[in-house]
């Protein structure tokens, strides 16, 4: 019964959002990679099945009870990511404060910088809390320039400052980005996101507590997130 509902929600979701499937297999083209995200490779069938639970390990903003949970497997270094987030920011503010939508931020970290910055996130909750990870990640963000530098990153000396700018203590940042203890975490969010069907960043999982709908062409525009949100809030998906 569950299949069959999913099936028959199939068209509708079509015309709801590109890229937003309740069955089936999961194709990322490089056209859309092009316009919406980067690609990686193939995966197979519903992966997203094998996602890693929500779990108090994670970074949240908003409730974790929330009624939807955006899972986001994001790059720093990543241009679409960069817009995604904005667009992200812009549906917690809407749906936030209700607890309809909470965002769940993961590492999906592979450009050659990346990972370091990552790493630099969690030195930064760890240290701060978070608060001050969501605080360091929207100045990550705000601090690249693709247009001028795609894909190269931030000299990572100047992450300390960046950390010491939301109210971190540098010391203790420094001593943390150097002990490279967070190495490990952030390649296994990695791993997690491949298991999961990561094949580009940005790339997100919308979870309910009966399903898990992959959004899975990149950096799609804010109305037609919205869109999909609202389907789902309203019981047209369930």
């Amino acid at each position: 019964m569950e299949n069959t509902q999913r099936n028959n929600l199939l068209v509708p979701l079509a015309i709801i959002i590109a890229g937003v499937l309740i069955a089936g297999a999961l194709f990322f083209s490089r056209k859309d990679a092009n316009q919406n995200g980067e690609v990686l490779g193939n995966t197979q069938e519903r992966p997203e099945e094998n996602m890693k639970p929500v779990s108090s390990d994670d970074h949240i903003l908003g409730s974790p009870n929330a009624d939807i949970l955006l899972v986001e497997y994001s790059d720093t270094d990543c241009p679409f990511c960069q817009s995604f987030h904005t667009t992200l920011k812009k549906v917690i503010d809407e749906y936030g404060k209700e607890s309809k939508v909470a965002w769940v931020y993961r590492h999906f970290a592979f450009h050659p910088k990346a990972p370091k910055e990552a790493e630099a996130t969690e030195c930064v909750a760890e240290i701060g809390g978070n608060e001050k990870f969501w605080q360091f990640l929207d100045l990550l963000f705000s601090k690249k320039d693709f247009k001028k530098q795609p894909y190269e990153g931030l000299d990572p000396k100047v992450l300390p400052d960046l950390a010491a700018s939301v109210g971190v203590n540098k010391t203790a940042f420094i001593e943390c980005l150097n002990s490279g203890k967070f190495a490990e975490k952030v390649a296994a969010s990695y791993q997690d996101g491949l298991k999961a069907g990561t094949q580009g960043t940005p790339y997100t999982i919308l979870v309910t507590k009966t399903m898990k709908i992959p959004i899975n062409n990149g950096a799609i525009p804010y109305d037609s997130l919205k869109n999909a949100i609202q389907s789902i809030l309203s019981g047209e998906v369930k």
